[in-house]
């Protein structure tokens, strides 16, 4: 008979919201030694979630377990493996864009005075731009924090002067698919809340137009600074 809770194990998707916590963190550090305490202690998930996550990871070989009892660990050794699956099962088109127009050449700015740090994040070209001024554009996309979605879009509609048109725009207010994880190691550039690196990879990645390129030339910009993808 089959074991209804190995497969479901087998199964885990490790690309779920608060599933990738686990992931992002390992990323984040990925020479550490972890054990499942570190993400139930810290708060991020619950233990029946991070056994879970690691038994999925273990089956699809990027990480190994070494020793047993209360010396046992878990090391991430295919971090590369780990995000090139994820991109393959996670596009930006799986969140919700809300998007209007302005011709204000100033608009990152407007953004910066009237939305708080810790409840915005610029993500794909607007975003991976502060680090590489790679693509030029005149989108903004930014994912929102908001409780009241509505009301806070259609009041900061009117603070920055944004039209709605039938079609089109170049502001996307971003309603996000990752809702707990997805501001997890956001960074300050240029005075500019931005996505973690892992995350503008991710969101790039599966982009049009020109998501591809600016997600390899993050990677390429990143490696030769000796920084992470996470």
């Amino acid at each position: 008979m089959v074991n209804i809770m190995t497969v479901q194990r087998k199964n885990k998707n490790i690309f779920s919201d608060k599933a990738s916590l686990v992931a992002r963190r390992m990323l984040s550090a990925p020479d550490n030694k972890w054990v499942v305490r570190d993400f139930v202690d810290a708060g991020l998930v619950s233990i029946g979630l991070a056994q879970g996550v690691i038994n999925a990871m273990d089956n699809r070989g990027y990480i190994e377990r070494s020793g047993s009892g209360p010396s046992s660990y878990t090391m991430l050794t295919n971090p590369n493996n780990l995000v090139e699956d994820w991109r393959k099962e996670y596009h930006f088109g799986m969140n919700e864009a809300h998007t209007f127009y302005s011709a204000d050449k100033q608009i990152l700015r407007k953004i910066k005075k009237y939305i708080k740090s810790d409840a915005y994040a610029l993500t794909l070209h607007a975003g991976a731009n502060q680090l590489t001024s790679h693509v030029k554009t005149e989108d903004v996309h930014l994912y929102l924090k908001s409780d009241s979605w509505d009301a806070d879009v259609t009041a900061l509609r009117q603070q920055l002067d944004l039209k709605e048109l039938v079609r089109g725009g170049n502001i996307h207010f971003v309603k996000p698919y990752y809702k707990t994880s997805v501001y997890v190691n956001s960074q300050m550039i240029n005075g500019y809340s931005v996505v973690s690196n892992l995350q503008l990879y991710l969101d790039l990645y599966n982009f049009k137009p020109r998501g591809l390129e600016h997600a390899t030339f993050l990677k390429d910009f990143l490696a030769q600074r000796g920084k992470r993808l996470a």
